[in-house]
């Protein structure tokens, strides 16, 4: 655990790297990809590394500060604030790695992962390793990082792994032509008869060999988390733009502003006592769970909890910016309008499987007692 002086200097690098995204939101979008200045100074925090043991002179962050460092991101631009979030859990997995490969390619605090743990991948066993070929789809970050972490299907077996394979060794395929988080350049990578060393074919569900409180941590409920904190993030600046905007904007030759109007001050206002309803549930059930791998006492409660809440945060924080784009009426229409970059981000956050409304089946199975597989939420 960082501090309290350090936390507060990461977050105080989070808002100035915000800043810096939200002045090139459109650049962002544009090219597709995250710029080389935010880039720099995304290097210089550490914060794409968050999750990295400090065996790699990583900063092993507790899931809340990094993930309030990735929310404070995505409001300056959500594309970002996802990359960071994206990384940070895909920065874990180098916690599975045994001690060689994870020196080689990590070591000295270099090298940013990527990665999609999907199975989309088939390896078959040769001498030394695996021979790895598949296809993954959304691979956030990839053009920016130096390893993927690919979920394969091991000798068409039942068997799933994780392979890292450098992404020089990888075709990256410009298919990220989206809706929303453009900036993520989230391209298809394909591995083409690839040999993988035994020592880059990790299981994650044997358990990192890193035996700390962050791995100890649910790492399928982190992914799903990265994913929220950037939609809240998200959702924090549609409201406070359109705030912003309500002040001045008069609409059909009206004399009061938007912000004066009762019916769009009970909106807001139900607005954010969502979002922030939705916040507190996200970080409480965070902290609880962090407090339970610390003390290695990790519940299926813990993890249902958990992965509740990263669904919830996101279906909210999508509601809440839907909301405010329809308060401000054709103002958000236009495409250098931030509102309607906050409703195209939203929309294709919610996309994502791991919290969307589908995701709530595996842990209301749960609930209501029916035989699940807790160790994956």
């Amino acid at each position: 655990m960082l501090p309290t002086n350090g936390t507060e200097h990461l977050q105080a690098t989070a808002t100035r790297i915000a800043d810096t995204a939200a002045s090139m939101a459109a650049v962002i979008d544009c090219h597709r990809r995250l710029p080389n200045q935010v880039l720099t100074e995304l290097a210089v925090s550490g914060l794409l590394r968050a999750g990295a043991p400090i065996e790699t002179d990583g900063l092993e962050l507790d899931p809340g500060t990094s993930l309030r460092c990735a929310e404070t991101i995505a409001r300056g631009n959500a594309s970002v604030g996802w990359c960071v979030s994206i990384a940070t859990a895909s920065s874990l997995l180098q916690a599975y790695m045994p001690e060689s490969s994870r020196t080689t390619f990590f070591g000295n605090g270099i090298g940013v992962a990527a990665g999609v743990w999907a199975p989309r991948g088939r390896a078959q066993r040769v001498p030394g390793g695996v021979k790895v070929t598949g296809r993954w789809q959304f691979c956030s970050g990839v053009n920016h990082s130096g390893m993927f972490f690919g979920g394969c299907i091991v000798d068409e077996g039942p068997e799933h792994s994780v392979v890292a394979i450098p992404v020089a060794d990888l075709e990256i395929i410009d298919t990220w032509h989206t809706l929303g988080l453009r900036g993520t350049g989230s391209d298809d990578a394909v591995a083409a008869d690839v040999f993988v060393p035994a020592d880059r074919v990790l299981s994650l569900t044997e358990g990192p060999v890193i035996n700390r409180a962050l791995y100890r941590f649910p790492i399928f409920g982190y992914f799903a988390c990265s994913i929220a904190a950037a939609a809240l993030g998200n959702a924090r600046a549609a409201i406070d733009g359109f705030i912003g905007l309500a002040a001045t904007k008069k609409a059909g030759g009206s004399s009061r502003t938007l912000a004066e109007r009762q019916t769009v001050q009970g909106a807001v206002a139900a607005a954010e006592a969502a979002l922030r309803s939705a916040r507190a549930l996200f970080y409480q059930a965070i902290e609880n769970a962090w407090a339970a791998s610390q003390a290695d006492a990790l519940t299926a409660d813990d993890r249902v909890q958990l992965r509740l809440a990263a669904t919830h945060s996101v279906r909210t924080a999508t509601d809440v910016v839907r909301t405010v784009y329809d308060l401000a009426g054709a103002s958000a229409i236009y495409d250098d309008a931030p509102l309607q970059r906050h409703l195209r981000d939203a929309f294709t956050a919610s996309a994502h499987f791991q919290v969307s409304d589908t995701s709530f089946e595996s842990t209301g199975r749960i609930l209501v007692h029916r035989p699940a597989n807790a160790a994956t939420l």
